[in-house]
């Protein structure tokens, strides 16, 4: 076999980091064979800015649920004169936000940029590490508590941005969101990092990356721009005719405030923290978003010189919308029209001051989302919920009765079961027997689909198990727990914020959107090859003109320029 075949085929399987190495040195061999050692000259110049967009939680089926009532220029810009990816998934087996976001500029799964959840369990001290919590650093002129992101520190792995300024430090990569997850981790270890804070309306920065923010941010915030959506209502686009194919209001399952039209700050007397939190869940956190990001095109003139640039946007309303009442209601229908405007507003903004044919755009998801457990039983579908904790307390019944040791499973983390070693140790267990009968309680659950031991998935070589592929990039030797499960399809944790979720290995939560416009470096048309969500990085860093990340693991999207 060719190095260059050998690459291939390690690109696309399941890779522990020693295979990751080895994909690196194969890489190297396939350039220097090449003739291309270092990046060659791009086709076409580099476009001026990249824009990245990644809209949290939009499943694929909702982009052309509703093609007949967008807008000229908003997703109809990818559908219409860009090209646009039917059948692109994540390829791990965790789909939640933080593994997702790392994911997307990285191009390497979670077995590679060690964010295997929103959080995990730190083995040693049983405590809650969130992905991107740093108690080192702490936001500019707001409050941050003990679980906020304050930085990168936890990502293993480089971004398309990272390698943007190290190949020219001129370059800037600013992200932006309204989680601080889905700034910190596009933005990478060399970016520059802008969350929406809930308690205030700003956005602001951690002294990571500054020890004070820009004027430019400064004059942003003191106009108090969330304070204008204070007791103004979140309405309907469209008259109830236009939303028939949508779940109605006020399913007896849906979270409180589940019609439209929706008051903001109904309930509080002047903006206050509650108010601010409350546009989460709402179209007009995204409006504040993108009123940032212009902000920040002009205030760091992005795309404004000769040395290209990356903005990555996050928008994180939806993710909100659909936990409290799914992707199939009025709310998320409506909510997705509302989005499609701002874009085409956004789009037509970047047209005028960066140049149409200056940026290109790709815009993806960080996780598609399940029906609700009550919608998918109405369907035919077998589905329902069930109890962490409760599930937690059956195995360690189990355990117990087996091995004689209460509580030898210490936590769920990151859909897995995370054992006791030190007690393990201290009374003499054999370990691998524990995992096993924790694995063998697990499958007899009603829930669970496939479980893996720590074991085999180290081993890597039960390859053609249901799942088993997805499961092992989602594992992360240094964080992750001891038995690794999957949920069968329709059926979700407990939540008590949450109506419905992600989080599974189904195609309602791997299927997400990757949509990407720029004349000079994409194509048009639907593409119904499969791709997957960690090939944006490697075509975007070729056409950037810089190196793929090191850990990248993907190919590059079948995309021609016109």
């Amino acid at each position: 076999m060719t190095a260059a075949g050998a690459l291939a085929r390690l690109l696309r399987m399941p890779t522990s980091p020693r295979t990751l190495i080895r994909a690196a040195a194969l890489w190297a061999a396939v350039a220097v064979v090449a003739g291309c050692a270092t990046p060659s000259k791009p086709v076409v110049p580099p476009p001026r800015l990249v824009v990245f967009i990644a809209i949290d939680g939009l499943p694929q089926r909702q982009v052309t649920a509703y093609r007949d009532q967008l807008a000229p220029d908003g997703f109809a810009r990818f559908l219409e004169r860009g090209s646009w990816f039917s059948d692109a998934h994540y390829g791990h087996g965790f789909t939640v936000t933080a593994a997702g976001h790392a994911t997307m500029l990285t191009g390497a799964y979670p077995h590679g940029t060690g964010i295997i959840g929103n959080d995990w369990r730190v083995r040693e001290t049983g405590e809650l590490m969130y992905c991107t919590g740093d108690t080192r650093h702490q936001y500019i002129g707001n409050t941050t508590k003990q679980l906020d992101g304050t930085s990168p520190a936890n990502l293993k792995a480089e971004t398309v941005g990272d390698m943007l300024r190290r190949a020219d430090p001129r370059s800037k990569v600013i992200a932006i969101s309204g989680k601080d997850r889905g700034a910190i981790l596009p933005g990478g270890q060399r970016g520059t990092a802008y969350m929406y804070m809930g308690q205030s309306g700003q956005f602001a920065s951690s002294t990571y990356y500054m020890p004070a923010h820009p004027a430019w941010v400064d004059t942003f915030n003191a106009e108090k721009r969330a304070d204008y959506y204070f007791r103004k209502p979140w309405a309907p686009l469209h008259l109830d005719a236009a939303y028939a194919r949508s779940l109605a209001d006020n399913q007896p399952w849906y979270a409180k405030g589940g019609a439209l039209p929706a008051m903001m700050g109904v309930d509080q007397p002047k903006p206050d923290g509650a108010y601010y939190g409350s546009l989460l869940r709402s179209p007009f956190v995204d409006v504040l978003s993108l009123e940032f990001a212009r902000a920040a095109i002009a205030g760091e003139q992005l795309g404004q010189d000769e040395v290209p640039d990356i903005l990555s946007i996050s928008l994180s309303g939806h993710d909100y919308v659909n936990h409290a009442f799914s992707a199939e209601s009025r709310l998320s229908h409506d909510h997705m029209l509302h989005l499609d405007l701002m874009l085409q507003s956004f789009f037509q903004h970047l047209d005028a001051t960066v140049g149409r044919d200056r940026y290109v755009v790709v815009l993806t998801a960080d996780h598609g989302f399940m029906p609700a457990p009550e919608h998918s039983k109405s369907q035919g579908h077998a589905s329902g919920r069930v109890s962490g904790s409760q599930m937690l307390a059956r195995i360690n019944t189990g355990l117990e009765q087996k091995f004689g040791q209460p509580k030898l499973a210490q936590a769920l983390s990151a859909s897995a079961v995370m054992l006791d070693r030190k007690l393990i140790a201290e009374r003499r267990l054999d370990l691998p027997a524990v995992e096993l009968e924790t694995q063998r309680l697990l499958q007899a659950e009603e829930a669970i689909a496939v479980a893996y031991t720590r074991t085999e998935l180290v081993a890597n070589n039960s390859t053609s198990a249901p799942h088993f592929q997805a499961m092992r990039r989602a594992f992360f030797e240094e964080r992750s727990g001891d038995v690794q499960y999957a949920l069968k399809p329709y059926w979700m944790h407990t939540s008590t914020s949450a109506v419905t979720t992600h989080g599974s290995v189904h195609p309602y939560d791997t299927n997400v959107p990757i949509l990407v416009w720029g004349p000079a470096w994409a194509g048009a048309g639907e593409v119904r090859q499969r791709v997957e969500v960690v090939d944006i990085a490697p075509t975007l860093a070729q056409w950037l003109g810089v190196p793929r990340p090191p850990m990248a693991e993907g190919s590059l999207l079948p995309v021609a320029a016109r």
